[in-house]
């Protein structure tokens, strides 16, 4: 009797043992567990300039505090190039065509290029 009693606390330990881990890996695949659950923020384009670099445009914050960043991303280091306030959501889905992307792209790059030459000259 006492070696049966012995014997289920052993079981019982061990079932808990293993259970850990998968709790801990269905929480990791329900929205409650993921670390983007709460929707502080969120990815609205990216542009890949080679296999190590990119532009992309995250947006941050919620409500009235929301901003758009313009990153630069390589291999090394993330840079922030500008920052702006965010658009409608129509109009931040990317165009089907990769050249309408890139003309916004060029377009805003060229902006950024212009007030940093107009702060320089102060």
């Amino acid at each position: 009797m006492a070696m049966s009693n012995g014997l289920n606390s052993l079981l019982w330990f061990v079932a808990i043992i293993v259970m850990i881990p998968v709790a801990l890996w269905l929480l990791k695949r329900t929205p409650m567990g993921s670390a983007g659950g709460n929707g502080a923020m969120r990815s609205v384009a990216a542009l890949p300039l080679s296999a190590s670099q990119r532009i992309v445009m995250v947006e941050v914050g919620q409500g009235d505090t929301r901003r758009w960043l313009v990153l630069g991303v390589t291999a090394q280091n993330i840079t922030a190039l500008y920052s702006l306030a965010p658009q409608k959501d129509d109009e931040a889905a990317p165009a089907p065509a990769a050249p309408a992307t890139a003309t916004g792209f060029a377009q805003l790059l060229g902006r950024l290029r212009q007030q940093r030459g107009n702060a320089g000259e102060r």
